[in-house]
Parts: structure tokens; C-alpha cells; sequence
């Protein structure tokens, strides 16, 4: 059996602390504020959205989306309405039915909160309803506060792809792999909202 491929629309996604608002023009101030800071967890990211590296950080996003490869959001908490980090769909494969979550950087402020949760749930909501089949997330094997968000998330550990990248430091990474399929989802759609109706 033939299935259709994946169609994972840019579209604001919105949930009831956070909304999920695409890349624009617009939003360019606010997220790059918002990233400007934290330079230590920076340095455990593939590529760093900081201080001068921001205007490389936006033209490869803003490349890669043009390309249909990437979807990126600035995540705007609606008690404050500030825009508190940043979250992609990137490696983004349709006809596979295969996206990735990442680029996931969150300020400070925000860590520990709802944030993270609430992103994640309207992103793999949105992706499964979408027609994936397989969505991943992957981090540096030095960052254990990740690693420890995507397992409390539900996803499953599948293994560590070693010297996988070189990151902008010129650190030669192993990446940790976790997956959630479409057979997953509803269980892990479960324990998300049930952990954000805790909060």
C-alpha cells in the first residue's frame, strides 16, 4: 500500500500558554533578543544563533525554509507575550514522512516551565496529524539536560551516532538518537497532557 506523503504546512501552531509563530521579517528582532544570551549552552548546539552568529543562524534558516527542508518558530509566551526561544522542523523528508524537531534553544527564564512541554506537544500533534509516520530529535552526547528532556518527553532512545558532526566550535560530536513513530504518538500524546495539566 501506497502512502501519501507528509505535508507539513508552515502555519502558527497555538496552545494555551504558548504560540508557536513561523519565522518572518517581523519577528527578527524579538527572536534574536530573545537568543542573545546563555553563551555556554551555545556552545553545545551544532550551530550558535548568538550575539554575531545571529545573522548566519537567520539566513541559513531563512535558506533552508525556502528549500522546504526547515520550519522554524519563535516560541512566544502568551502571559508575557515576549518571544522566549526558538524550535524548528528541520530535516524534513515527505515523501519518507520523516521530520525532525530541533534547533531547540530556550531562554533561561523559561527552563523547567511549561515551554518546552507545551512546544513539543503542538509540534508532534501537528506533525503527526500532518502524516508523519517518524519524527526524531538528536543532541550533542555532552548535553545530559537534553538528553533527559527528550527521554521525560517519551521518545526512545535508539543510539548514539558517533563523530556525527563537527558543531561551529569545531567540536567533533557524537549525536544521541531518540525517535517517536506514529504507533508511539498516542501514548506519548497522553503523558504530555497530562504533565501539562500538572503545571
Amino acid at each position: 500500500m501506497i502512502t501519501p506523503p507528509m505535508a507539513l504546512p508552515c502555519t502558527p501552531l497555538l496552545g494555551t500558554h504558548i504560540r508557536l509563530e513561523p519565522y518572518s521579517e517581523a519577528l527578527k528582532a524579538e527572536v534574536q533578543q530573545a537568543l542573545d544570551c546563555d553563551a555556554s549552552a551555545w556552545d553545545l548546539f551544532a550551530i550558535s544563533g548568538q550575539g554575531a552568529h545571529f545573522e548566519t543562524w537567520w539566513a541559513n534558516i531563512k535558506r533552508a525554509s525556502d528549500a522546504g527542508t526547515w520550519v522554524a518558530y519563535a516560541i512566544r509566551d502568551l502571559a508575557s507575550e515576549r518571544i522566549v526561544g526558538t524550535t524548528s522542523f528541520l530535516n524534513i523528508k515527505s515523501e519518507q514522512q520523516c521530520a525532525e524537531i530541533g534547533a531547540t534553544f530556550l531562554h533561561p527564564d523559561v527552563r523547567a516551565s511549561h515551554v518546552n512541554p507545551e512546544s513539543k506537544l503542538l509540534m508532534l500533534q501537528h506533525a503527526f496529524n500532518s502524516g508523519a509516520r517518524r519524527v526524531t530529535l538528536l543532541t550533542d552526547a555532552r548535553n545530559v539536560r537534553s538528553q533527559a528532556a527528550i527521554a521525560k518527553l517519551g521518545a526512545v532512545r535508539e543510539g548514539v551516532m558517533r563523530r556525527e558532526r563537527i558543531t561551529w566550535t569545531g567540536h567533533i560530536r557524537d549525536s544521541v538518537l531518540y525517535a517517536i513513530t506514529d504507533l508511539d504518538w498516542p501514548a506519548v500524546r497522553d503523558k504530555l497532557t497530562a504533565r501539562l495539566a500538572a503545571l
